[in-house]
Parts: C-alpha cells; sequence; structure tokens
C-alpha cells in the first residue's frame, strides 16, 4: 500500500506542479503601432508612430479556437507597447491584435498590418523573457502630399 501511494504521488505531484499557469518570471510583450500616412501597406520614412493605440494580446485554444486568455495594453508616447503576460501559454495560438487609435483620421486598420503571431512558453528553447511583435498599423484617411516621390523610391528598378 505504502508503494502503491508512492507511485501515485510521484506521477500526480509532477503534473499538479507543471498545471500551474502562473509564471515567477513574467513575459514582456513589445510591439510598435503606426499610422501608415501613405497608405502604402508597409512602414515607410514618413511613417509616424500613435501614442494612445490600444492592443490586446488574445490566447486561443488551438483545437476550438475558444478564447482562453486576454489582456490590453496602450502605447507609450514612441507608440510601443509592452505588455506583461504572468501565465505561460505553452500550446496556444497568441496574437497581438490591434483594437484602436486615438488619431480619427488615422484610426482605419490596415488589413493584413491588424495583428501579429507571437509566442508565449518557455518550452520553445528560448531563454529571455522578452517576446517581440511585428508592427502593426492603421491606416490615414488621405495619403500626405510627397507620398508619390517617396514610394517611387521603393519601386524596383530593372536593367
Amino acid at each position: 500500500m505504502g508503494r502503491l501511494m508512492l507511485l501515485v504521488a510521484l506521477c500526480v505531484l509532477p503534473a499538479l506542479v507543471s498545471a500551474g499557469r502562473l509564471i515567477s518570471r513574467p513575459f514582456v510583450l513589445q510591439g510598435r503601432v503606426y499610422c501608415d500616412t501613405c497608405r502604402a501597406g508597409f512602414e515607410t520614412s514618413a511613417t509616424t508612430y500613435i501614442a494612445g493605440a490600444k492592443v490586446r494580446v488574445e490566447c486561443k485554444d488551438r483545437n476550438s479556437m475558444q478564447l482562453l486568455y486576454s489582456i490590453e495594453g496602450t502605447t507609450d508616447s514612441t507608440g510601443t507597447y509592452k505588455i506583461m503576460v504572468t501565465e505561460d501559454h505553452e500550446d496556444q495560438l497568441c496574437d497581438a491584435v490591434l483594437v484602436s487609435s486615438p488619431q480619427s483620421d488615422c484610426a482605419s486598420v490596415d488589413p493584413g498590418r491588424d495583428r501579429a503571431a507571437v509566442i508565449l512558453t518557455r518550452y520553445n528553447g528560448m531563454v529571455s523573457d522578452n517576446r517581440y511583435a511585428n508592427a502593426m498599423g492603421f491606416l490615414k484617411d488621405h495619403p500626405m502630399s510627397g507620398c508619390t516621390q517617396l514610394l517611387q523610391q521603393y519601386q524596383e528598378f530593372e536593367d
């Protein structure tokens, strides 16, 4: 009977310990939110960064796609957000998602640049607590003057 209890304890105890999702060192998810002033679909030298934009981290179950975790953050004066995530989301699909822009003339979400996949687990070989998301953007209602000349610099030229 004593051996059976020891065997159960050795099997169950590690499972209980690893089931606790709170981690002692939280992840710091960092990214930037920009205003695409030329409506180019990507960052340019005319891009500005948005202070006060709201961003949300969402983690969903890989199979059911049910939302399991959500936390919001706000960008600072440089358009950078830093969101503390205190749980390990080992087998979940997590994204940073644009929520809103405080700039009324730059509040339309840029399709394809409205979310960024992020890895929020320690079971992948990454040692750092810092996680970085790709920049996400909103589109200006009307392109700034000078954008035509600026975008010509990005065109490919064939010989």
